[in-house]
């Protein structure tokens, strides 16, 4: 005779909350708020926690919200979740589409979106907290909920734990957390080691001379200054980082000038950098420096840059022991097939604070939510026109058609698109069925 797992015995009830959360999902996409404005989504994740039985603090960190569920002390595992939306205007034309507005912190009235699938993610705690509530008789330790603001500025995990996190609540054995990528809807991709890049975020505002369209050999253009400078920033990869290292420069934006004839007194950069190693991102950022300083005074500027650091975040790295737990849990529940080992990511996140700030192992992994039908016809799409491969192919045509279908794939909305929305089925559920899994990896009797 078989004896079922925890997380079998855990899941039984996951068709009939189905419903419910798809519910409380689309309610949280048409309702996103910004970074630290979360009010309304902290309050329906906290009534969601005290609805399962939990003990619930609110505004831990602004607007964090922590629920515990005790049946026995050890071991404390901490299911974590992000909470914010982006200042993007949706374009997915769905029924339950955001048109929310807001004001965010520089005063800007701007649209608001969960582009980045947020809202897929508290659902998801939702459910496994709900789950792992109803059937307290399959586990025994300690559950900690917590619903994070404010990951996008990478302000939110610190600001809860220089609220007290560590202090007010218990110690963690392992911390868990996902997020939705774009990849098949239904695989859960993990891996040992650096998951996420470190990454920063930097502000350098160049002063120059302003002037006349018609004289400028009265000023000091910040213009072409700010022009050089982002050239020559492409040649820190390409020159500074070795082939085997990895990193990127993004210049995401260039602000300089009102009016065609009106040189201007100076100019604003905003660039991203994401590095996996610390030598290289301390390579990385002397060589900002370096450039940006040098590309102002090669063009007389009257004061040097000031460069302002906007947001950081530390590389997150799964421990690799308890990866390898919740990995073997993972291939028992999902089969060999649904499980992908995945390569380090280039986007970033705060949760590895909470592992690194309490000591403890922390595990971060990914699901997928493109939705299969819209991958297939991608694909085919991609072989129109190119006929069906078979033996004797030209080599220059398969070479064309793998590129066509790569373009094709790469056309389907990533985070923080506008057009960014995960299949709801089968991701809901795979989402909640990996939390109760990877929880129950520590949690079973």
């Amino acid at each position: 005779m078989t004896t079922r797992s925890a997380s079998d015995v855990v899941l039984d009830g996951m068709q009939s909350l189905l419903a419910d959360l798809e519910m409380f999902y689309k309610d949280l996409h048409r309702h996103p708020e910004l970074s630290g404005q979360e009010h309304r989504t902290a309050s329906r994740a906290a009534a969601r926690l005290r609805a399962a039985g939990f003990e619930v603090t609110e505004a831990v960190g602004g607007t964090g919200v922590v629920g515990l569920l005790r049946d026995g002390d050890r071991p404390v595992v901490m299911l974590r979740t992000d909470m914010d939306a982006l200042p993007v205007a949706e374009e997915t034309g769905l029924p339950y589409a955001s048109t929310e507005r807001a004001v965010d912190a520089d005063g800007h009235e701007t649209a608001v979106m969960h582009a980045c699938g947020h809202d897929m993610h508290m659902a998801w705690l939702a459910g496994a907290t709900m789950l792992l509530a109803r059937a307290r008789e399959a586990w025994h330790g300690t559950l900690m909920a917590v619903f994070q603001p404010a990951e996008e500025t990478g302000a939110g995990a610190q600001a809860m734990i220089d609220d007290g996190l560590f202090d007010r609540f218990p110690k963690p054995d392992v911390i868990l957390g996902q997020h939705v990528m774009p990849t098949p809807a239904g695989l859960v991709g993990i891996r040992a080691g650096v998951i996420t890049s470190a990454a920063d975020s930097l502000q350098v505002r160049l002063f120059g001379r302003g002037a006349h369209g018609s004289m400028p050999q009265a000023s000091v253009d910040p213009v072409v200054m700010a022009a050089a400078t982002v050239l020559r920033l492409q040649t820190i990869v390409a020159r500074e980082v070795a082939p085997t290292g990895s990193a990127v420069v993004t210049v995401g934006a260039l602000q300089v000038g009102t009016k065609e004839n009106v040189i201007p007194e100076e100019g604003i950069i905003k660039l991203n950098l994401r590095t996996f190693d610390p030598d290289v991102h301390r390579s990385v950022l002397a060589a900002v420096e370096r450039i940006v300083m040098a590309e102002a005074q090669a063009s007389g500027a009257p004061r040097p840059p000031e460069i302002t650091k906007l947001d950081h975040y530390d590389l997150v790295c799964n421990d690799e022991e308890a990866t390898g737990r919740v990995e073997a849990a993972f291939r028992a529940h999902f089969g060999a097939n649904r499980v992908v080992e995945i390569p380090p990511l280039s986007a970033s996140e705060d949760f590895g604070s909470f592992g690194s700030g309490w000591a403890v192992p922390s595990v971060f992994w990914t699901v997928g939510g493109t939705d299969l039908e819209a991958r297939r016809q991608a694909e085919r799409a991609a072989a129109q026109g190119l006929g069906e491969p078979g033996e004797g192919v030209d080599p220059d045509l398969e070479a064309r058609r793998q590129a066509e279908r790569a373009g094709r794939l790469a056309e389907l909305p990533t985070n923080h698109n506008p057009r960014f929305a995960p299949a709801i089925h089968p991701t809901l559920q795979t989402g909640v069925e990996a939390l109760v899994v990877g929880a129950c990896a520590w949690l079973s009797w």
